[in-house]
């Protein structure tokens, strides 16, 4: 006889574009709803606070007005709070501010130039976090010349958004990706597992696209930040999109890629950035002051081969291929 009881629902899939990238959602619904529609509209006024690629989006406004803006939509001033969080927490290794210096490098929308130490140290008088002033209702500047990069940031925080909108819809099982990072809530129900994501090896081209580890997830968010494709070439020479706010260069250091799972994206989001721009070294022990984090880094030795660090909370659900 057949017993409805064990059967598993199909999941459900919706994927598109945002933020300049690609979005891929799996959750388990038993009514069989289909909430792309949902999802692409929310994801426009998310798009609307924080994409700078936008010239309309509130942050863009920002960055054009000298002296500030008032918050028309409510997506803007959670990521700003967390980016304060972080680039204290972090010694300014995290700074949205750096806008300049990503565009100055051929990185962002703005007008590219050539950079030298003169014009960097230029822009560096006008970076820094302790720059603006955050409210309720506002976003100030301090300085006329500050402009914000969501680039860091607005990925996490979208898969946020999106999670918690799936939540409020009686969603408990689902996993949102968004360009990379995001949420997995519950667990794969087809299959009974804890969702599984992938982390590219930093060895992967564009064309040719691999894994290194593979790691099962519950009710956890995850992101990775690497240099894989996001570079650029002067006399020769490559440059990481990563940009030091101390420094006004691309960051320099052994570190390859940092994954960080945390209990919401932005949270893990941010602290990837800052852990490129820092070295995996002063992340190691950063990390050590952070039980609420969990990392794996991959980083080149001195010999140049590559090697990896775990956290302890994360060990156990990470595999990594040879």
């Amino acid at each position: 006889m057949f017993n409805r009881s064990n059967e598993v629902d199909e999941p459900i899939r919706v994927e598109g574009k945002t933020m300049g990238t690609t979005y891929h959602i799996t959750y388990f619904d038993k009514k069989g709803r289909n909430f792309k529609n949902s999802i692409d509209s929310l994801l426009i006024v998310v798009n609307k606070s924080i994409n700078n690629y936008d010239p309309t989006s509130e942050v863009s406004r920002f960055n054009t007005n000298t002296t500030g803006i008032k918050f028309d939509l409510p997506y803007l001033y959670a990521p700003l709070k967390k980016a304060q969080e972080v680039f204290h927490a972090s010694d300014g290794a995290f700074d949205p501010t750096v806008m300049p210096l990503v565009n100055a490098w051929g990185f962002g929308p703005g007008k590219q130039i050539q950079p030298d130490s003169s014009k960097i140290d230029s822009i560096l008088s006008f970076v820094g976090y302790d720059k603006v002033r955050i409210t309720t209702d506002s976003l100030v500047k301090k300085d006329s010349r500050v402009q914000l990069d969501f680039g860091g940031i607005g990925q996490g925080y979208g898969a946020d958004v999106v999670a918690d909108w799936l939540r409020s819809k009686g969603i408990t099982d689902l996993l949102v990706e968004l360009g990379g990072e995001g949420i997995a809530i519950g667990k794969n129900l087809k299959n009974n597992v804890p969702w599984q994501v992938g982390i590219l090896d930093p060895n992967s081209t564009y064309e040719n696209q691999f894994f290194k580890a593979y790691v099962s997830l519950t009710n956890k968010s995850f992101t990775t930040s690497g240099n894989y494709f996001n570079y650029r070439e002067i006399d020769g020479k490559k440059y990481s999109h990563t940009i030091d706010p101390e420094t006004g260069f691309p960051a320099q250091h052994a570190i390859l890629s940092a994954s960080v799972f945390a209990a919401d994206c932005v949270t893990a989001d941010v602290w990837a950035t800052a852990f490129m721009v820092m070295g995996h070294e002063k992340a190691i022990e950063l990390l050590k002051q952070h039980p609420e984090l969990d990392a794996l880094l991959m980083f080149s030795s001195t010999d140049g081969k590559m090697q990896t660090y775990m956290t302890r909370g994360i060990e156990p659900f990470v595999k990594l291929e040879p």
